[in-house]
């Protein structure tokens, strides 16, 4: 696994339009070197505010989005549409206003889905999800979790990521795979994730986190928290670790 690149900006308008250039050239080299790219997205501040950036970006067009695979890191187990899901959020920042194949996109289960495509039990969901995944492998390479492009994440003030919280069943997870996160310490309480394992399966992974909330987390994950303690410390892609910040974020790095 790599150890940790760290990029620091001014502020959090800095640290989005960055990771969103970032973005775009990563994904249309993928293209240029494989005919396809595939991304993990996030939600919360940054993350969203980084997917309309891209929107607005005059390199946006650059990237043949018919040909990107969108997946997600982790999701509120709440019905489809409903404005705390990550994928509603994504939609309305970014991907309502691109090319892509329909077929590409790939939203974890809503909590209202049919039975058989994982509504009703976040377990349920979990396992359809890692079919999906498992589907996606055969296309992107890899065996049960396909060998993301770049994976997006940002990260909470305890160290969560994903949504995978310390010392949390999901946390010991050792299996690269999809869990169910019930009781979740901040709403709402049930969520799908993948686990740090399938995350790492990622080519890149970045961690894109602005406020000062975050400088102690981030400061002891670098300096080799256990994951157990602290998730981002458990993030890690096979090429490429990058964690993008503003100023507040890498407040405690030394």
């Amino acid at each position: 696994m790599s150890s940790p690149e760290v990029v620091v900006h001014p502020d959090t308008d800095t640290t989005a339009s960055d990771a969103a250039d970032r973005l775009i050239t990563a994904l249309a080299a993928a293209q240029a070197a494989r005919g396809a790219a595939s991304v993990v997205l996030t939600g919360g501040g940054v993350g969203i505010a980084m997917l309309r950036e891209v929107a607005s970006s005059p390199r946006r067009d650059t990237v043949d989005w018919g040909a990107v695979e969108v997946f997600w890191g982790d999701e509120r187990f709440v019905p489809a549409g409903d404005a705390e899901r990550n994928d509603a959020q994504a939609r309305e920042a970014l991907l309502d206003a691109l090319p892509l194949d329909p077929a590409r996109v790939h939203p974890m289960p809503p909590s209202d889905a049919p039975e058989e495509a994982g509504g009703g039990d976040p377990d349920l969901a979990a396992d359809v999800y890692a079919k999906t995944l498992s589907s996606a492998a055969a296309r992107l390479g890899g065996d049960a979790i396909p060998a993301f492009d770049v994976l997006l994440a940002g990260c909470g003030p305890e160290g969560h990521v994903l949504s995978v919280f310390p010392d949390s069943p999901a946390v010991h997870a050792t299996a690269a795979g999809v869990v169910a996160v019930r009781d979740c310490p901040k709403p709402p309480p049930t969520r799908v994730s993948l686990t740090l394992a399938a995350a790492r399966h990622a080519r890149e992974v970045w961690l894109v986190a602005t406020g000062e909330g975050k400088a102690e987390v981030i400061a002891r994950a670098h300096a080799g928290a256990a994951e157990t303690d602290v998730p981002i410390a458990g993030l890690r892609g096979t090429e490429r670790t990058l964690w993008l910040l503003d100023e507040a974020a890498a407040g405690d790095l030394t």
